[in-house]
């Protein structure tokens, strides 16, 4: 099939008021929801567009995605282009389609226009305003699109009902008036269970199976019923026969009922058959007789039998024609066919003859096509040639031995004996152990059994392995222990031995051995220290710095006890509390200043004047900056490098801002309940402040 489009895959239609819903519910997910006055105004700009433009793209998205699912009339098969016209009125389902589209075109100018206007908006009032009355009439388009959506989805329902037949692989077509068993020969043709009632017009749509024959997939389809009467008053059950007789190729089989049990007589059976005879051409047709086992062919009266056999004729005549016509075709096929779905007698052959009669006449024409020539021109059929002194026929057939050997056995009754056979001989499962070895396809079959496999030509591991290594081993281990007992006996003559460090404490005096054995004691106690807090050091708390002098950790603290080691600390000290004091230090030193240079000119002190002013301004200005101090182990080594990584944050920040973003990543959904969807109009007046 050309174009050809799954109708079961098609995505639901979902109507206008939750079409309405879930694109704002995306929008209010996917975009900003937070904005201020203070900001500047470009970016209040920016936020109100990126939310219409949002909007925009999620309607031209969802009415895209609709659009494009759905079949178009004129890019698919004329059988598929005609039942939908049958089903579902072609004008009306094309002047759906046409409504969304316009819906869409209309969306996409209402964005643009209003985002034209939000470039100029001057206050976050105006932009909102804008953004407000841009997305509400996009809603109101989309509410207009009701009844198209809605008829789309119920087209779309009964779109995933339909079978998948498929135009072009092989057919048989069954036809004819209603109840004359064309349901039951489906049922017996395929794994079709199609359901047969005892009235007419059981089966009201087309209905497809599918069989084997001679190693290919066919496919069969049952077709309602069809009544003798003019096209235009043919109803839409009889149109889906009509549109599958018309544009299917497909081997045609008109069923006629000579039992008459269905309720027509042969007469209008057959008339039938001539008023639709203009839908068989180019199509093998086969007139089967059904229901014999109620009324035989021989039973018929003469008025009846000149029917049928007028009702051959055309058949024949259709055959005939086209392709066979032109290749000199035979035109005495079997044309009239008499089965009985009841018993099953003769369907069988039914089905062999019209699929036999369906493949010659694909063959037939594809050899009348245009395309053939060319395909010939390129087939080459090889003939083999004899050999130079061999005559034909002195090569007699050789039936290999395994092939004579298992017929020998066979012809005797026996049976190759399997694994099994012999687990049960040896003891059964769980005693015989199965050799797989004797399955080894090995260069050599005697390697099957080997211990140590071969590695290298023709060696193993054990031809490389020293013979001597277990004495080698044993003398090695008995110079190790001689070596071992001679050092121990050094150490015994030594005194049990000194360490280094003993060895340099052997030539101090009492104090300083004194003061090198609390030296030790107390790196000892430094160690124990460490090593039982390093597996625990993470899982303790960071102290605070106010709880710092709670534990001795002041500067007094600090000069005390650099002071028993010999430091002189007075000076971090004092460099402790110069700190601590802040910006108190810098006016009382410009007050020293001032006092002990009490007879400067004015001029400089002016200049001083504006220089303090102008340094207590930025001070003022960025307070909160200059006495931000970076926290440990942030990598800034001062105020001055901390202040400057703020100031690079917020530039790196301004263009996000002009954007209307929050961040780089923007992920954050700030309003955990949109405002369109659980806010609402109120008694005497409406809800105005959405954003």
């Amino acid at each position: 099939m050309p174009n050809a489009v799954n109708l079961k895959t098609i995505q639901v239609v979902p109507g206008a008021k939750d079409f309405i819903d879930i694109v704002l519910s995306k929008t209010q997910r996917g975009t900003p929801t937070v904005v201020h006055n203070g900001w500047a105004i470009q970016r209040i700009r920016q936020f109100y567009m990126r939310k219409v433009k949002f909007t925009q793209q999620n309607w031209n998205e969802k009415l895209s995605a609709i659009l494009d699912e759905f079949p178009k009339v004129e890019d698919i098969h004329p059988f598929y282009a005609d039942l939908l016209n049958v089903l579902y009125d072609k004008d009306h389902y094309k002047l759906a389609l046409g409504q969304l589209n316009t819906a869409r075109n209309l969306v996409d100018r209402v964005a643009q226009d209003y985002i034209r206007l939000l470039k100029y908006g001057d206050s976050l009032y105006r932009c909102k305003e804008l953004k407000r009355a841009a997305l509400g009439r996009m809603c109101t388009l989309m509410k207009r699109q009701g009844p198209s959506l809605a008829y789309l989805e119920q087209v779309r329902q009964h779109m995933s009902r339909l079978p998948s037949i498929d135009p072009n692989t092989r057919t048989l077509l069954l036809c004819g008036y209603p109840n004359v068993g064309k349901s039951s020969m489906m049922n017996k043709l395929t794994r079709a269970d199609v359901e047969v009632q005892p009235y007419a017009f059981t089966t009201k749509s087309l209905y497809v199976g599918h069989m084997d024959y001679k190693y290919l997939r066919w496919q069969v389809i049952d077709t309602p019923g069809i009544l003798d009467r003019p096209l235009e008053e043919r109803n839409t059950i009889e149109m889906q026969s009509i549109t599958a007789l018309a544009h299917l190729r497909a081997a045609v089989l008109y069923l006629v009922d000579i039992s008459e049990q269905c309720g027509y007589s042969i007469t209008q059976q057959a008339a039938l058959f001539h008023s639709i005879k203009p839908l068989f051409s180019n199509k093998p047709v086969l007139i089967v007789v059904n229901k014999i086992d109620s009324r035989r062919m021989e039973d018929l009266s003469d008025a009846d039998r000149e029917l049928v056999d007028g009702m051959v004729d055309e058949a024949k005549k259709i055959s005939s024609g086209g392709a066979a016509a032109a290749l000199g075709g035979d035109s005495e096929e079997t044309v009239l066919m008499a089965m009985s779905t009841l018993s099953e007698e003769g369907v069988m052959s039914v089905k062999q003859t019209a699929c036999d009669r369906l493949l010659n006449f694909r063959v037939e024409m594809k050899v009348a096509g245009k395309r053939i020539a060319d395909v010939l021109n390129k087939i080459h059929v090889a003939q083999p040639k004899p050999r130079a002194g061999v005559a034909a026929g002195s090569r007699p057939p050789v039936i290999p031995a395994g092939v004579a050997e298992a017929r020998a056995r066979r012809a005797a009754g026996e049976r190759k004996k399997t694994e099994r056979d012999m687990q049960e001989e040896n003891g059964g499962a769980g005693v015989y152990n199965a050799d797989l070895r004797k399955h080894y396809d090995l260069q050599d079959p005697e390697w099957k059994y080997d211990i140590m496999p071969e590695i290298m030509d023709g060696h193993n591991i054990l031809d490389f392995v020293d013979p001597d290594i277990d004495a080698k081993l044993a003398e090695l281990e008995r110079e190790e222990a001689e070596l071992e007992a001679a050092f121990a006996e050094e150490a015994d003559a030594g005194g049990g031995g000194m360490d280094s460090e003993d060895e340099a404490a052997g030539d101090l005096t009492e104090e300083q051995a004194a003061d090198l054995a609390a030296i030790r004691a107390r790196k000892r106690v430094l160690v124990g220290e460490h090593r039982s807090k390093k597996n625990s050091h993470r899982n303790q708390a960071v102290l605070p710095a106010k709880l710092a002098n709670a534990r001795g950790r002041t500067a007094e603290a600090m000069k005390s006890s650099l002071g028993s080691l010999g430091i002189d600390a007075s000076k971090a000290a004092e460099r402790a509390r110069s700190q601590s004091r802040g910006r108190k230090r810098e006016r009382s030193a410009s007050k020293a200043r001032g006092g002990e240079d009490g007879d400067a000119d004015m001029g400089d002190a002016g200049e001083k004047k504006r220089v303090h002013s102008s340094k207590s301004r930025s001070m003022s200005r960025g307070r909160s900056l200059s006495m931000a101090e970076p926290r440990p182990g942030s990598g800034l080594k001062d105020v001055v490098q901390r202040n400057k990584g703020i100031k690079m944050a917020d530039k790196a920040q301004w263009r996000m801002n002009k954007m209307a973003k929050i961040g780089e990543s923007d992920r954050a959904i700030p309003t955990k309940m949109p405002k369109h969807l659980f806010s609402g109009k109120k008694p005497g007046h409406s809800t105005r402040n959405r954003r």
